[in-house]
């Protein structure tokens, strides 16, 4: 608390790149970059909701009747297209990163951000939910398990990582992110 009852003055960032949020299902990239959109005071983006817009369907009903390849390909030209609209906080489904298409553009337009979350927890933000059409198997552990292993190997070619922790609130992995936003000059500076 401060003694002299005068506040702080305000800081602010000028954000160069878009901050492309990547990771598994349930690490949080939506959430995180909603947050970080606010607190930046730029645009959040995301890459699947543009998908659903465009489509005028669910995920679940685009794999269904057009199949996984057919949404990978409108995957990356919703990317490119936001990477080229306005500077902002792109959240990218848990699959995104996986396309080397993907990663370069990302990498020549703006900065990726690996929301790094273990097995466990990200077992335990999905369980429950029924949106994900990957998990809609006889065994959603295992599916997630095996989706975490192939991926994981892609995430790491992220150029930042921000490794998420049960105990951390939306805020913590914010802050997280943010701190490691500013070892990149290049992307984010304190106005």
């Amino acid at each position: 608390m401060r003694k002299s009852g005068r506040r702080a003055p305000i800081l602010g960032w000028r954000l160069k790149k878009t901050i492309v949020m990547v990771g598994m299902m349930g690490a949080g990239k939506t959430a995180v970059g909603t947050a970080l959109a606010r607190r930046l005071e730029v645009p959040f983006l995301d890459s699947d909701e543009e998908i659903v817009k465009a489509a005028n369907m669910s995920i679940a009903e685009i794999f269904e009747r057009d199949g996984e390849a057919f949404f990978r390909e409108k995957e990356s030209q919703v990317i490119a297209r936001l990477l080229d609209e306005e500077r902002g906080v792109l959240s990218t489904g848990g699959g995104a990163f996986l396309s080397e298409r993907n990663r370069r553009i990302i990498t020549e337009k703006g900065v990726s951000v690996w929301l790094k979350a273990d097995l466990e927890l990200l077992w335990n933000r999905v369980r429950h939910r029924d949106t994900r059409p990957l998990l809609r198997t006889a065994n959603p552990y295992q599916t997630l398990a095996d989706i975490h292993a192939a991926r994981v190997p892609f995430y790491e070619q992220a150029d930042l990582v921000v490794e998420g922790r049960p105990e951390y609130s939306i805020e913590d992995m914010t802050d997280a992110v943010i701190a490691a936003l500013e070892t990149r000059p290049d992307v984010l500076e304190r106005t």
